[in-house]
């Protein structure tokens, strides 16, 4: 009888719910870089997200993420142009104040972890894939709390959003690239 009870509690554990996490603000990171009048990269971040991921390594078909950040908490150390950023030229923060991301599947391509899901900025969605690395074994905090920690990375077209202002320059060219290299850096607190 024992036999039997220690077999039924391996089964258990074996299927067990996948775990489901917090996106930790205080210790995560969403960035971004674009080329800038053809020669440099400008970077920023957005300050203000949120999120939820649930994670099970044996089911990768359990796995999802959905994220939230707020446009408006854009910030490249310049005023100005986080300011042009946040208008109708660009993000529109008054209109869409939001950004989304809600994975559709994750998956392996050799060695590479990979989520793909539906960005939504605007009123633009599109289905972006993001190489992750990650995500990392769990391990518990000095406070007790479960963490995990994933970065992922993808590149995107800014005018698949509806983010098409652009200026040209006198010897042509574009002022603002047209890719934006994303970067997502995340601890993950389990609920």
């Amino acid at each position: 009888m024992i036999r039997f009870a220690a077999i039924v509690a391996l089964a258990a554990s074996l299927h067990a719910e996948p775990l489901t996490y917090a996106i930790d603000a205080a210790h995560a990171t969403a960035q971004f870089s674009v080329r800038h009048l053809m020669v440099s990269n400008v970077k920023g971040t957005f300050g203000k997200f949120s999120g939820t991921a649930t994670w099970d390594p044996a089911n990768l078909a359990a796995a999802k993420l959905e994220a939230t950040i707020e446009v408006a908490s854009v910030n490249t150390n310049q005023p100005k142009r986080d300011a042009h950023l946040r208008s109708a030229d660009f993000f529109d923060a008054d209109m869409f104040p939001t950004m989304t991301f809600k994975s559709t599947r994750f998956h392996k391509s050799g060695s590479q972890l990979k989520m793909t899901g539906q960005l939504t900025i605007k009123a633009a969605t599109r289905e972006v894939t993001f190489d992750i690395d990650g995500p990392t074994d769990e391990i518990k905090d000095p406070r007790g709390l479960f963490r995990r920690g994933a970065s992922a990375t993808a590149t995107i077209n800014r005018k698949d959003f509806g983010l098409t202002y652009n200026a040209l320059m006198e010897a042509g060219g574009a002022v603002v690239g047209d890719e934006v290299k994303i970067l997502l850096e995340a601890e993950l607190v389990r609920k």
